[in-house]
């Protein structure tokens, strides 16, 4: 519970700020020597047991940070259990993974390397393949003075994240003042947002990632997903099937939504939410203007990945 107080702490300090949503930076300060490593490290496939998976396999950042199917597969085609978020913007989430068992983009660079079912690696297997190439060899006594440990591996990776933002989206630049940036149906669909509550759990710079929340607050979320959510770090009772918040920030191009992939697409996923979280039944209108807001959210692609 403490961590959901928390969060509900930080939300009522937002609230008495004048924007419950602001910008993504158009400048963010990184390392880039050691995010270009890092990008390197995202993209090798060497971090898995039998070489076959990298970073990028589960979260394919020019195509929303994340690959697009329900759960992810891992080494010797092993299925997940959840749905792989995406990796864009991470540096604005107060927690990491659904459950929020990161506190920090450190602790949760290490879960996938060491988890059975997706690289089923650990550091020591990693820093003997790596310290065969002559790139790495060379590249991490270039940006660590003491070359290539897990530390180090982690710290690459984390900074190559932290560079992964996507401002610039046509919602920004109507909140930098550009009231042309938004049509009059996307406007619409904003103040329903406003309106009808949506604001109250995504907002803040990465709209969402910034507390927990019971999916299925007025009517049970139906699924065979047997992940609950906080409940499975904490074991409180009060904590079953309360989640991270996820970002809607170039949400329409992260489908399959939710912890389990149950909605399939963006209007799917805007229906249920209208109906379990705010007790409404959906009108056909409004989820359409809905839709039509949440695609303004889609940014920029990274700087750091260059051009298409």
């Amino acid at each position: 519970m403490l961590l959901k107080q928390i969060a509900i702490i930080s939300l009522s300090l937002l609230l008495f700020t004048k924007e419950l949503i602001t910008p993504i930076p158009q400048g963010i300060d990184y390392d880039m020597k050691k995010a270009l490593l890092g990008k390197k490290l995202f993209f090798e496939t060497k971090l898995s047991a039998d070489n076959t998976l990298s970073c990028a396999s589960c979260h394919i950042i020019k195509n929303g940070g994340d690959d697009d199917i329900k759960f992810s597969i891992g080494i010797n085609g092993q299925r997940g259990n959840i749905n792989s978020p995406t990796v864009l913007n991470t540096r604005y989430n107060f927690r990491q993974f659904w459950n929020g068992r990161a506190s920090s983009l450190k602790i949760q660079a290490v879960g996938p390397i060491h988890n059975p079912k997706e690289m089923g690696s650990n550091f020591n297997q990693v820093i003997l393949k790596l310290k065969k190439e002559a790139y790495y060899q060379k590249q991490f006594l270039i940006v660590f003075k003491d070359g290539i440990t897990k530390d180090n591996i982690v710290d690459a990776i984390v900074e190559f994240e932290k560079a992964l933002t996507t401002p610039n989206s046509r919602f920004d630049k109507y909140l930098r003042g550009d009231k042309f940036a938004l049509s009059s149906i996307e406007l619409e669909g904003f103040n329903l947002f406003k309106s009808l509550g949506c604001i109250s759990c995504h907002n803040g710079v990465n709209i969402g990632g910034n507390l927990y929340q019971k999916i299925g607050i007025l009517e049970n979320y139906q699924t065979t997903n047997k992940n609950l959510g906080l409940y499975d770090v904490t074991g409180d009772e009060e904590d079953k099937n309360y989640f991270k918040v996820p970002t809607l920030r170039n949400i329409s191009k992260s489908a399959p939504y939710f912890h389990d992939g149950g909605a399939k697409n963006l209007t799917d996923a805007i229906e249920i939410m209208i109906r379990l979280q705010l007790g409404r039944i959906p009108k056909r209108d409004d989820v359409i203007k809905l839709e039509k807001f949440l695609r303004t959210l889609d940014g920029e692609d990274p700087i750091i990945m260059g051009k298409q």
